[in-house]
């Protein structure tokens, strides 16, 4: 189980079933991405490999290969040295079961101090009954001080941004190894 202590937000573990603390901006994108099982394994794979992160342009230095509880991930945002570091750890994950539909699989992580904002983002891929596979994004957060939160509309449009990269990214991984 996670240290509570570590995380600079309240409502730990809230993005696993939707609930967000109040005062704080919430997010939550769905996107097709295909069907079937082997579409769902791929995408949970990535999910579970940071792949997401790499794929939208983010830098990932992780302790784990994969999101496990407890795990630590560093993702650099921006570029070169005016890249910021983004602490997180993550306090949920499920993997995809062996068989069977519905299911899902994916994590979510918490900010750590030193990240620029604070809240929790997860990622989660699904297959549904009718074996349809879709992306849940979702995330609360704030600024984590007041020089972050003096560009709230920056900080805000860079999470819209990020978060359609994560888009692009989980279609790119269901596309894989099948004919376009």
């Amino acid at each position: 189980m996670t240290d509570a202590g570590k995380f600079s937000y309240p409502g730990i573990g809230g993005t696993e079933h939707g609930g967000a603390p109040e005062g704080f901006d919430r997010v939550l994108e769905e996107a097709r991405l295909g069907a079937g099982l082997d579409v769902y394994r791929r995408v949970a794979d990535g999910i579970l490999g940071w792949e997401l992160q790499r794929r939208a342009g983010l830098r990932v230095r992780a302790d784990l290969p994969r999101a496990v509880p407890g795990a630590h991930v560093v993702s650099g945002f921006g570029v070169g040295p005016f890249r910021l570091p983004a602490p997180c750890q993550v306090v949920w994950a499920r993997e995809p079961a062996p068989e069977g539909v519905p299911q899902s699989a994916g994590f979510g992580y918490g900010t750590l101090r030193g990240h620029p904002a604070r809240g929790e983002e997860s990622f989660e891929v699904e297959i549904n009954s009718q074996g349809e596979v879709w992306l849940r994004i979702r995330a609360f957060s704030k600024p984590a001080n007041w020089f972050y939160a003096a560009g709230g509309l920056v900080t805000r449009a860079a999470q819209r941004y990020v978060t359609s990269r994560y888009i692009e990214g989980a279609r790119t991984l269901a596309a894989e190894g099948t004919s376009q």
